[in-house]
Parts: structure tokens; sequence; C-alpha cells
């Protein structure tokens, strides 16, 4: 999926203006100008628009885990992960709302894209295991538009 589609998406699911959005960057030690963070949300259409790399990215969800759960000062920073694939971002929003496997299937449930325990399950599993599934665009495209849901009610 598009990274900038996904920044796009997780800003309208948690209603957050551009300053909003800079002190989320900042919680991951990043500092993001605020015309580079416009023109990531730019849409598609729109030749202004500047690709959003994969290490913005990681940042930004790294940010969004400490914005949303707060920082442990008792545990060291942990590498920010780069390259991103949807397995990465799925886990990452997975810890950053807190969600439990019943959550994740009520989001997935809400978009009308079922999924069963086993597949939801092999999504978070290390890559390179036995079970493991590589999570598509159009699985993370509905768990966004099912947590946008879920979050703007």
């Amino acid at each position: 999926m598009i990274n900038n589609d996904v920044l796009r998406s997780l800003r309208y699911s948690l209603k957050i203006n551009d300053t909003e959005m800079l002190k989320v960057f900042r919680e991951a030690d990043y500092e993001v100008v605020l015309a580079d963070l416009q023109a990531w949300l730019l849409p598609e259409e729109d030749e202004a628009q500047v690709h959003c790399s994969d290490e913005v990215l990681a940042h930004f969800l790294d940010g969004l885990v400490f914005y949303k759960r707060g920082k442990n000062p008792n545990l060291p920073a942990q590498p920010v992960q780069w390259p991103i694939n949807n397995n990465i971002i799925l886990k990452k929003l997975r810890v950053a709302f807190e969600l439990k496997d019943a959550d994740l299937h009520d989001i997935l449930q809400a978009a009308d894209f079922p999924v069963s325990k086993p597949e939801l399950s092999a999504l978070f599993r290390k890559e390179g295991q036995k079970n493991y599934r590589p999570c598509g665009d159009q699985l993370l495209r509905n768990f966004l538009k099912g947590l946008a849901l879920r979050l703007r009610g």
C-alpha cells in the first residue's frame, strides 16, 4: 500500500491536525517540516504530492505508539524498523491502539472484510516462519477503513 495513503488514513481516523501530526513525529525523535508533511498528505492527483518514504512512515508509526501509549523511560529505545511492509504497519497499529484478536476481527468485520482467526494470526508471525502470510494491500486498506469507523464512530 502507498505510504501516503496510510498517513492520510491515520490522520483521518485520529481526527488530528498538522500540529498533532508533527507531535507524533517528535515522539519518535524525528523532525519533520510542516511543508513536507503537507506535501505527503496531498491527494494522489495533485502534482505537488511528494512520496512518503518507508523511513518517514516507520518513524510516524513508532511515534504513534508513543503518542497513544506513552514512552517507558525504563526501556531502551528500539531501532526504527524499515524498510516497512503491510505486516509491520499492521503490527505497529495493533500495538499503538492496544488491539486484541477480537478487536482486529471486529474492525475487519465492520469493513465487511471478515478474516478467520488462523489467517489473522499468520499476519503477525515472523517472516520466514512456516505459517507466515504477507498482508495484502486490500486487507490493510480494509483494516484502516474499519479502524476509521471504530475511532470516528
